[in-house]
């Protein structure tokens, strides 16, 4: 590994510290929103893109198929992984998503101790509504060698309740007398998609990490018909759209399956459509939360995993960018997808998009991008010569 990352540490410790991770950071753990079938011009499809065509030819059956199958392939798995077991009985591509995500959160916890007194916080937000970032907090703590908070957003012991005002909670350390203090490495994480473990309680969201509360999140599948034929249709690059094949589904079994759906605390992959006040309430928070943050001194954005189709984010960002002091990484999986992403911020100065030789995967991101390596004379020069925040 290279002693130099492309994103300079050093330039960016001291700073206002915001990550932003998508579902390319959980590949290999939990599949991404892509798809294999084209369009008529040759387009590769996602979830998103072949949704949103659904919604246009008002072909409400396709688009229940197609979320059935999302349901099957990305929703599910996502409830039913114990991650307890991923280190003893898991892949080695699964082995290797949670290896990476302890990785980086390591290396953020490596950025924030060496920052000054009462600023050793930073920002995750996050698409995802897995339990990747949790679980790999809960396996550093274990071991008992850094000392850090990850904070959900939650208050409460038996029952955990999700509030926005919860983020802006810090904790520190007092001697015994009280002599002295010092607060304690912060992660905040946030999920702008929702969680799978989010579920309405009253006029309250509670949260509960426990697989056997996960329940309202499941959707009987004897609603389904057999999606295997639809399924190598949308993962076969031979095939296009006017491929799909017309699969039988009554009108009773599609209303049954949305009536389920629509109660699964997550935003959908075509648009922000909420069938919750409280739930549409909180994920606006969230998104106001991101704009606050990246409004601040000196803010900075790391982008991967994240395709920006979310028009609702990208938005939000592009506003963000009048702020000149902004800085905004956006790592990108290869040229094909440096070039799209392109399309969207080229003309902003304060962007820089990222790729490597290779891939730009979990592992190029931890190895080649963005890792501790902090000078200590760099360090102290940059102390000097910055503004505090």
């Amino acid at each position: 590994m290279n002693n130099k990352a492309i994103i300079n540490i050093n330039d960016i410790y001291n700073k206002n510290l915001n990550f932003l991770i998508g579902s390319g950071a959980s590949h290999g753990l939990f599949p991404t929103l892509e798809l294999s079938i084209m369009d008529e011009s040759g387009n590769k499809q996602t979830i998103e893109t072949l949704a949103r065509h659904f919604d246009v030819e008002n072909n409400h059956k396709l688009k229940t198929l197609l979320f059935m199958y999302y349901y099957k392939v990305c929703i599910k798995p996502a409830l039913e992984e114990d991650y307890e077991y991923i280190e003893l009985l898991g892949n080695k591509d699964e082995v290797k998503v949670m290896a990476n995500y302890q990785q980086l959160i390591r290396s953020i916890l490596e950025v924030l101790q060496r920052r000054k007194k009462f600023n050793k916080r930073c920002n995750i937000f996050t698409t995802n509504y897995d339990g990747c970032i949790v679980n790999a907090a809960d396996n550093i703590l274990e071991t008992g060698d850094m000392e850090f908070v990850i904070n959900d957003g939650t208050n409460g012991f038996l029952k955990r309740y999700l509030h926005a005002k919860n983020f802006s909670r810090f904790t520190c350390d007092t001697g015994v007398f009280e002599r002295h203090q010092s607060d304690i490495p912060q992660i905040n994480l946030v999920h702008l998609h929702g969680s799978i473990y989010w579920s309405l309680t009253d006029d309250s969201i509670s949260v509960n990490y426990s697989k056997s509360q996960n329940k309202s999140c499941y959707i009987n599948e004897d609603l389904f018909p057999d999606l295997e034929e639809f399924s190598t249709c949308l993962n076969d690059s031979s095939k296009t759209i006017d491929d799909i094949p017309d699969i039988n589904l009554v009108n009773k079994d599609q209303n049954a399956f949305w009536d389920a759906y629509n109660r699964i605390p997550i935003v959908n992959p075509t648009k922000w459509k909420f069938h919750e006040t409280v739930f549409e309430e909180h994920y606006y928070q969230m998104l106001r939360l991101l704009s606050y943050e990246l409004e601040k001194p000196n803010p900075v954005l790391i982008s991967f995993g994240f395709s920006f189709a979310d028009e609702h984010i990208r938005n939000l960002i592009k506003r963000s960018l009048s702020n000149p002091k902004l800085q905004v990484f956006i790592c990108c999986f290869n040229e094909v997808d440096k070039k799209t992403v392109s399309n969207h911020f080229n003309q902003f100065k304060n962007v820089q998009l990222i790729t490597v030789d290779d891939c730009l995967n979990f592992d190029a991101f931890n190895n080649q991008v963005f890792f501790s390596t902090i000078d200590k004379e760099e360090q102290r020069t940059s102390d000097e010569s910055s503004n505090e925040i």
